[in-house]
């Protein structure tokens, strides 16, 4: 463990509330804190009443308690005081500690101390944050899965495997001159194709993590007039976008996100597909082509008044815009309840009316949930986790043509080398001070 000069911050959200929580840290915490009580001695773990004073001036009654190193979230020295949440008691306070030879703590610096002393990996530490902006059941589920370490052991089982397979390669090193393998070379392409299998399903989950994290995009395409702006008017129950009669009214994306049975998903409604001479609306009508690429699901609002050929040829222009191979694809059939639709195929909807909504809804939900209700410790949402596995993947598969092609050991453990290095720094056995300072740099002050 890693001594350290003592920080305080209010660990609590910034703002005037019932109670207000101080937390003190570091080696000489306790200390400090009882400068600063009533109280003659704290119990570890148990909560103490007692009353904050800067020398005869009393400044609140409060609740201490002790964490003692290194049973702590830290694993240092640690002091909690609940006190009022007057804006004034938890400056005087602070002020009162800092005085006493405390600092200030830094955005995440909590954390980033529990990471340092090894209470967390980082891995770990990263879905602290995440745990902190959850909004959603699914997100929650996800930041906390992460925060139990499933993933942490996958990537660590990961990382064993590498370094017995790298350690193989270096005694062979060792041996050189004698000419002799310790590593099978047929098991080595066995393991090393396993590892990548592992690796990509890792890398594959990226898309569904990152969804859970910012909304699923449902990019809402059609026609102009097909009643897409109705559409998502009607899923949000409010007046979001201008519906009008005149057509390509909408010229640019329109997002918002909404909540279904614990999911987010984040709707686009986007220009009219059509050929137009018009400069402004063509640039909408590309942007509706990206809102689709980049989206999870895509929902064709065609029109029951107009014929089938037309819903045909749009489909047929989708698909050559855009990969639909792998998002999931949603024909909605609108004016349903002005006309019947020339095809089958799709779901009966009425955007003025409601109908259809909720079952639009539903099948949103349903496709996703089975997704994501199992498994979720093994979902990365961390871009920079998926970077740094693409690079293992990308190093392991340099392994693989080496012992293809019979290269000399040292090469083939120079990419090996590359694979542990870049898993590393998923969970912090390689990791720089300014990757970490980025890292917890988006933690909030007092965690």
């Amino acid at each position: 463990m890693r001594r350290s000069e003592p920080i305080v911050a209010v660990a609590t959200p910034a703002g005037t509330g019932g109670v207000a929580l101080v937390r003190l840290c570091g080696e000489g915490a306790l200390a400090i804190a009882l400068e600063c009580l009533t109280a003659k001695q704290l119990h570890p773990r148990r909560a103490t009443l007692t009353r904050i004073v800067d020398g005869d001036r009393l400044l609140d009654e409060a609740v201490a308690t002790l964490y003692p190193a290194p049973h702590s979230y830290t694993g240092e020295e640690t002091v909690e005081l609940a006190c009022h949440g007057s804006l004034y008691v938890q400056d005087a306070v602070l002020q009162l500690l800092i005085g006493h030879g405390a600092r200030l703590a830094e955005p995440g610096e909590f954390t980033r101390r529990a990471f340092m002393n090894g209470k967390l990996n980082l891995s770990q530490a990263e879905a602290v944050a995440d745990l902190i902006d959850a909004a959603t059941p699914a997100q929650h589920r996800l930041a906390v899965s992460q925060l139990r370490g499933g993933y942490a052991r996958q990537l660590a089982d990961l990382r064993q495997r590498l370094v017995e397979l790298t350690a193989l390669f270096e005694l062979e090193l060792d041996f050189s001159q004698e000419d002799v393998e310790f590593a099978d070379r047929s098991e080595l392409n066995a393991l090393v194709a396993t590892l990548r299998q592992r690796v990509g399903e890792l890398t594959a989950s990226f898309k569904t993590g990152q969804a859970l994290k910012r909304g699923i995009g449902v990019a809402i395409v059609g026609r102009p007039n097909a009643g897409k702006s109705s559409l998502l008017n009607a899923l949000l129950a409010d007046e979001r976008a201008i519906v009008s009669p005149v057509a390509g009214t909408t010229r640019d994306t329109i997002e918002e996100l909404l909540t279904i049975n614990g999911l987010t998903f984040r709707f686009i409604d986007t220009a009219g597909l059509r050929q137009s001479d018009d400069a402004v609306e063509s640039i909408g009508i590309e942007r509706a082509y990206r809102a689709a690429s980049q989206a999870e699901v895509v929902v064709y609002v065609h029109d029951c008044q107009q014929p089938a050929s037309e819903m045909a040829d749009d489909l047929r222009q989708l698909r050559e815009r855009v990969p639909l191979e792998d998002k999931q694809l949603i024909v909605v059939h609108n004016k349903c309840d002005i006309a019947q639709p020339a095809s089958p195929q799709g779901l009966l909807l009425s955007a003025s009316h409601n109908t259809g909504i909720e079952e639009l809804k539903q099948q949103l939900h349903a496709t996703f949930a089975s997704r994501t209700a199992a498994g979720n410790d093994l979902l990365v949402s961390n871009a920079r986790h998926y970077a740094a596995l693409l690079r293992v993947d990308e190093a392991l598969g340099h392994v693989a043509d080496g012992l293809a092609a019979a290269m000399p050991s040292d090469l083939v453990a120079t990419d090996l080398r590359d694979a542990l290095y870049h898993l590393g720094t998923i969970t912090g056995e390689v990791t720089g001070d300014e990757v970490l300072s980025t890292i917890f740099s988006r933690f909030c002050i007092g965690k």
